[in-house]
């Protein structure tokens, strides 16, 4: 069981497949966990010993979102790191995105975000200490379909460098990961419709696999921790390669 010494890192998306890896590395290293999720019957299965608070709430409900830093704050106090690493997406193309579509995924992915961590950075400024790291996507640095879910993680990385630029005077740092295809339940909708996606998709990475929640983890970590003291502003891949370049088309032309 951690005590109060410890670092406390609230982490959203908390029942997910990353955030399943997130809870387990953060709560092996020793650190107080605030989990948030929208869904509170699988936040109460989460056992792990180093849980501190539970909070299941909407991220599209800015009033929700307010209220529960407000809690984190006065029932556990001012976050060290902040980890925003839930997500959700079903528009896939420009085609299947209406208007529902657009600012129900913006509103999850990006507003929400903004509106749960803003009163926890005024809290840490004030403090003079923090760390913020944002899971984002490649769909933030380049297509890959899912319109709006894209333009919300794009989002994220340009709020991470205001946090980064602006918040970096008073000892907050504010950084991101950008992962590729994850291997998580959020990907079995797709493989259900289409049972030979994984094969079609793993040549177009040059690890040729998806990567692992606990690859994400393993980044998210780093960016949190002090190893990276000295790093800020910064988007950092987890990919298996594919932002890089494409090896399908280097075999196509040799």
């Amino acid at each position: 069981m951690s005590d109060s010494s410890s670092p406390l890192v609230v982490i959203t998306g908390a029942c997910g497949g990353i955030g399943a890896a997130l809870v387990e590395r953060f709560g092996r290293s020793g650190a107080r966990l605030v989990l948030c999720d929208l869904d509170p019957a699988a936040l109460e299965r989460v056992t792990h010993p180093a849980v501190a608070l539970r909070l299941g709430f909407d991220l599209a409900d800015p009033a929700a979102c307010r209220a529960a830093a407000a809690r984190i704050e006065r029932d556990v106090g001012v976050p060290d790191i902040f980890v925003s690493n839930a997500g959700w997406t079903r528009a896939e193309t420009l085609a299947t995105t209406d208007d529902e579509a657009w600012r129900h995924e913006l509103a999850v992915n990006l507003t929400g975000t903004r509106d749960l961590a803003t009163p926890l950075l005024g809290a840490m400024r004030a403090r003079g200490s923090g760390a913020f790291v944002f899971v984002s996507s490649v769909n933030a640095l380049g297509h890959y379909g899912n319109p709006a879910y894209s333009a919300a993680k794009a989002g994220l990385l340009a709020y991470m460098r205001a946090i980064a630029v602006e918040a970096g005077p008073d000892g907050v740092r504010a950084n991101a990961v950008c992962p590729g295809s994850v291997r998580t339940p959020a990907w079995d909708h797709r493989f259900a419709e289409k049972p030979d996606l994984l094969g079609r998709i793993a040549p177009l990475y040059p690890l040729r696999r998806m990567v692992t929640p606990q690859e994400v983890a393993e980044a998210v970590f780093f960016l949190a921790s002090p190893l990276s003291s000295g790093i800020t502003g910064v988007a950092l891949p987890v990919d298996a390669g594919l932002g890089a370049g494409n090896p399908t088309f280097v075999e196509a032309i040799s």
